[in-house]
């Protein structure tokens, strides 16, 4: 969905480095001292950690323990990220031990503090290496045996939700990107044949959204969290860290248990679809984000993937294999 090493579309709430404050607060925070509880715990230290395209994100260590403080902008409605569903959801993530703890939180302005999770930050490149293959499958399925999340998740609506956003704003639009709109037609009614049942979904796994805690595998940042294919998840882990074939199929093969190539190629035509439709995202916050940070160039890197695979060998043979 495209600082810290985090991502390079979403915030990255555990790494930065601390800071003595001498009891001054950065004033986002000065300025929630009567509505948080964590402000009055007596705060050690406290650093703004880089990055968050759609939030300020501070490290907050206190005399009780260290959090995350997140202050969401109010320009991401247009990102379609609904708040109380990602609190909600938050709730149900850490309650099965994937999520971080939700500690508070307010609506206005929205503010969620989470515990602040020790451990590694993954990147792209530790995905890539294939040792964490098994342990990530695993962290999936402990957050897909949730509770049912508050709502429900379907890229082939929010692209075309993105997409009114930005025919009508006249926000930019890769050369080309409206060609495809019967291929995704056709690959909604094809993944429609035969679906997987919904589970509960983070939905946008970039590989800096996993934290290895030196046990498990932790999953953090529920933005785009809802009921979801199962595939969904594991596509978009593969298109996010532009992981080989190869790895969707060990992915995939550790998470339900055994090779199946219908559910190999489902996943592969999720992460496809996630492609095409965060694209849109870029195109977005290029338009309304004041942060200085370059989301054509992301969005592009997404849609000139997207738009080899459309046009790949392989396309019509992947339709095909799902609705068997």
């Amino acid at each position: 969905m495209p600082g810290c090493g985090f991502c390079q579309k979403h915030q990255e709430y555990y790494t930065g480095e601390d800071f003595a404050m001498d009891l001054d607060l950065p004033a986002e925070l000065e300025a929630l001292t009567s509505q948080l509880a964590v402000l009055t715990e007596g705060v050690v230290s406290a650093c703004r950690l880089s990055g968050g395209l759609t939030n300020t994100n501070f490290k907050l260590v206190t005399t009780k323990g260290s959090y995350v403080v997140r202050i969401s902008s109010p320009k991401s409605s247009l990102l379609a990220i609904d708040r109380e569903n990602e609190l909600y959801n938050s709730f149900a993530a850490a309650a099965v031990g994937v999520g971080a703890k939700v500690v508070e939180s307010l609506r206005e302005p929205n503010v969620m503090v989470v515990e602040y999770i020790e451990g590694k930050t993954l990147s792209a490149q530790d995905l890539a290496g294939g040792q964490l293959i098994d342990r990530v499958a695993l962290a999936c399925r402990r957050l897909h045996g949730a509770s049912r999340f508050a709502s429900n998740f379907d890229m082939f609506a929010l692209q075309r939700g993105y997409l009114d956003i930005v025919l009508q704003r006249g926000f930019y639009l890769p050369k080309g990107y409206l060609d495809y709109r019967e291929v995704v037609l056709e690959m909604e009614r094809a993944m429609a044949v035969s679906p997987e049942g919904l589970v509960p979904c983070n939905n946008d796994l970039l590989a800096e959204n996993f934290i290895d805690d030196g046990e498990t595998i932790r999953i953090i940042d529920y933005e785009y969290s809802g009921n979801n294919e199962p595939g969904f998840e594991l596509g978009n882990i593969w298109s996010e860290s532009n992981l080989s074939l190869d790895q969707l199929e060990e992915l995939c093969s550790a998470y339900y248990g055994h090779y199946d190539p219908g559910r190999i190629a489902r996943a592969r035509l999720w992460g496809l679809m996630s492609k095409y439709g965060w694209t849109l995202w870029g195109s977005i916050q290029a338009a309304v984000s004041e942060m200085d940070f370059n989301f054509l160039e992301w969005g592009l890197e997404k849609y000139q993937r997207a738009e080899a695979e459309f046009n790949s060998d392989d396309f019509a043979e992947l339709l095909e294999r799902v609705t068997r």
